[in-house]
């Protein structure tokens, strides 16, 4: 079934989050300013939280349940999916332990340092282990019809931020992934996202402190 299945706006998604956790490392050891301050405010902490829970959401709802259908009965194939659940949930409360170190009027510049770390290798690691065991199982299990339907409610969960979260996604992404991104829209959509999402977005300092009005 590996015709059936597409996973290159997957892959763009995990390149964009990569990309993401690299920005996130880096603000999180500089030395010339306050993490807590970036992040409080950024619009790249708020990106990133949005397009992982897209991401994670679809697969949760629309991913993990038909593929654990069609692999009834091949108990090795299921611990798999169970691992990328226990993923799944083992990144939620990092992210909610930063955002409240964000808040904490004394949390300490180490304490958020090992929380952004923690996120940083979790997440990198589940990626990895994501394309490296259970995408060749979706491309070998998963029916066309089953696939349709999960790139349908991922879009969903995108385009719920579709003026910010699309021009994201589009970031770096090689132009034969880009026309497959651009191709799913409705005309209205298209044109609004070329001709004010993406100027807008490349405008935006994503990982610069908001300046306060």
């Amino acid at each position: 079934m590996s015709d059936a299945v597409d996973l290159a706006v997957t892959y763009a998604m995990h390149d964009a989050l990569r990309r993401e956790l690299a920005h996130l490392d880096r603000i999180s050891t500089a030395a010339d300013r306050d993490p807590r301050q970036v992040l409080a405010t950024a619009a790249g902490w708020t990106l990133f939280k949005k397009a992982l829970h897209a991401h994670h959401t679809a697969e949760d709802d629309a991913l993990w349940p038909p593929l654990r259908q069609n692999l009834a009965g091949r108990p090795k194939d299921l611990a798999l999916l169970e691992v990328m659940e226990v993923e799944h949930a083992a990144i939620t409360p990092v992210i909610r332990a930063i955002d409240a170190a964000l808040t904490d009027p004394d949390p300490g510049s180490l304490r958020l340092g090992q929380l952004t770390d923690a996120l940083t290798r979790g997440l990198a690691g589940h990626l990895k282990h994501e394309e490296d065991a259970a995408h060749p199982l979706v491309r070998r299990a998963l029916t066309a019809e089953q696939w349709d339907h999960f790139s349908r409610i991922q879009d969903q969960y995108i385009h719920r931020d579709a003026p910010l979260l699309l021009p994201w996604l589009l970031d770096g992404a090689d132009e034969p992934t880009a026309h497959r991104l651009l191709a799913r829209l409705p005309a209205p959509a298209y044109a609004a996202c070329t001709a004010h999402w993406i100027p807008a977005y490349a405008a935006l300092d994503r990982w610069s402190p908001a300046t306060p009005a």
